[in-house]
């Protein structure tokens, strides 16, 4: 089951249309560590499908690719004027800096998540689009984000635990812990931690300590762990929110609309 689910409480999803190379190589991973559901496309007539089956959603558009400017306002308006998409709001990604298209879109066209003037910098550009996203309360109540990785089989974990080696199938995964299949472990207190445990996330290698929290009530051989903070390196948590981001592009990319 390819899919992303939002733990504590639905925030928006966020799209960006024919991101720049910045924001697929570099925002993106930060929007995610912050707990935003961030996705890309490369694809103008998805993403309006895309709007309709989630209204509400957030949509920065690279207006520096593809269409015209004319093109760009016509798409825009639509979004606006549709009872299926007008309850979207749009946010602009644009080298450009020239003062009247920037009051065009802000003023006239009164898109409510800005105007992104990339030559600032990848660091300035991305507090502004936090700024933004926090302001339109996209995050909901979550604290992070949870993706189901169950059906991709190279998400997996391995420890030894009194010289015995065990193996696990990771179900699902945030920036605090994991679900994991890990079958004969048999019964482990809570709070008891699990050293040295190797992730494998999809070709990256993740190396934490993990708390054992309990098992899932409907199936005994499921545990419930958390990463142990104080052992978690940066290194290892941009592993995590890299693959977390592999797992949400998945889903949406596979999604019927």
């Amino acid at each position: 089951m390819d899919q992303a689910v939002l733990a504590s409480g639905e925030g928006k999803k966020i799209f960006f249309l024919y991101p720049h190379s910045v924001i697929r190589d570099e925002m993106l991973d930060v929007l995610i560590m912050a707990g935003f559901e961030t996705y890309t496309s490369a694809d103008s007539g998805r993403v309006l499908r895309l709007l309709e089956k989630f209204p509400g959603s957030i949509l920065f558009i690279n207006i520096d690719e593809r269409f015209t400017e004319k093109e760009w306002e016509a798409y825009i308006r639509s979004i606006q004027e549709r009872d299926a998409t007008k309850d979207s709001l749009i946010g602009i990604l644009s080298y450009n800096q020239d003062t009247k298209l920037m009051q065009k879109y802000l003023m006239e066209m009164r898109i409510q998540c800005g105007y992104i003037q990339l030559k600032l910098g990848v660091q300035a550009s991305t507090k502004i689009i936090l700024d933004a996203l926090a302001a339109n309360e996209a995050r909901g109540r979550r604290k992070y984000i949870r993706a189901v990785c169950e059906d991709d089989t190279h998400a997996t974990l391995n420890f030894k635990d009194y010289n015995q080696m065990f193996h696990g199938k990771i179900l699902d995964i945030s920036s605090v812990g994991i679900a994991a299949r890990i079958e004969k472990l048999g019964e482990k207190a809570p709070n008891t931690v699990l050293k040295g445990v190797q992730l494998k996330l999809h070709g990256s290698l993740v190396m934490i300590d993990a708390i054992i929290m309990g098992k899932r009530q409907d199936d005994n051989d499921v545990y419930i762990l958390l990463f142990d903070p104080n052992r978690l390196t940066r290194e290892s948590k941009l592993a995590i929110h890299h693959y977390i981001k592999q797992c949400l592009q998945k889903y949406i990319d596979n999604l019927k609309v």
